[in-house]
């Protein structure tokens, strides 16, 4: 009778797949959080540029609201900022800049831990003093994805600091997944209307079962999973990294499908 061990070998092939599978969606998102960005710009700042201010309530549900100065400076900084961090995020987490651009890392490091910290005071601000939010659970919902976003920016801070970088790396992850929950709200919703055809479960209140789903889902989920994959990655036997492997390929599929209907439903010029 033999005992069968895995060996460095196969262990190092379970990691590379996981590695690989991470990579694939990592870059997907980006691609779809460069439409995001695109959208602010060329959407918000476009209609800015012409002084068409009331563009912006088309879209919005307390837009630009007249005599409300704090609340329309408040909603501007919470726009522009947000195209200053979904773009800053990424870049943060390139392993190449992190090496060789270290200067600059620790800059944009530290600019996208502020914004993140305003872009949720802000978004706090918007929700309570102007009640822009659809429902009490989208207002819960997005309450609990700034507070995740500010208790994350200070722990990503806070291990920089303190020079325990393996640490500080994972707070940046969970950092990147909470400031991404806008956008994570947005493919949800386009890949549940991509799988149904439409969208069963969603009142123009926000308070049908889907709605109440994703309004806290966006922030949970994410994260969900993020901690399994580092779990998995450091202490999973190959079995359960290649099962890991094969459930960020699907999840990334699934990604791409939201990213597609989001696109056409919410980004695009005209959508």
């Amino acid at each position: 009778m033999s005992v069968v061990t895995k060996t460095p070998a196969a262990q190092d092939h379970s990691l590379r797949l996981l590695n690989g599978s991470a990579k694939a969606w990592f870059f997907t998102a980006v691609a779809g959080q460069l439409m995001f960005v695109f959208h602010i710009l060329y959407f918000y700042g476009g209609s800015t540029v012409r002084g068409d201010f009331a563009a912006w309530n088309e879209v919005l549900y307390h837009g630009i609201i007249s005599g409300d100065t704090m609340g329309n400076v408040a909603l501007g900084i919470h726009l522009l900022l947000a195209a200053v961090i979904t773009l800053g995020g990424p870049i943060q987490l390139v392993p190449w800049i992190q090496k060789n651009m270290r200067q600059f890392h620790r800059w944009n490091g530290r600019v996208y831990v502020v914004t993140a910290i305003i872009i949720s005071l802000s978004g706090l601000y918007i929700i309570y003093a102007r009640g822009a939010v659809v429902g009490p659970f989208m207002g819960a919902g997005n309450t609990l994805n700034a507070l995740m976003i500010m208790v994350c920016a200070v722990m990503t801070m806070y291990f920089a600091m303190n020079r325990r970088l393996d640490v500080h790396r994972r707070w940046a992850l969970r950092l990147f997944l909470a400031v991404s929950g806008v956008w994570f709200f947005r493919v949800g919703f386009g890949l549940w209307i991509l799988i149904n055809q439409g969208a069963p479960g969603h009142t123009d209140a926000f308070d049908g079962p889907f709605d109440i789903f994703l309004a806290f889902g966006h922030a949970l989920i994410p994260i969900a999973i993020l901690e399994l994959y580092l779990r998995v990655k450091d202490k999973g036997k190959p079995i359960f990294r290649k099962a890991m492997t094969l459930g960020l390929v699907l999840l990334t599929a699934l990604m791409a499908g939201g990213i597609f209907m989001a696109t056409i439903i919410f980004w695009l010029p005209g959508s």
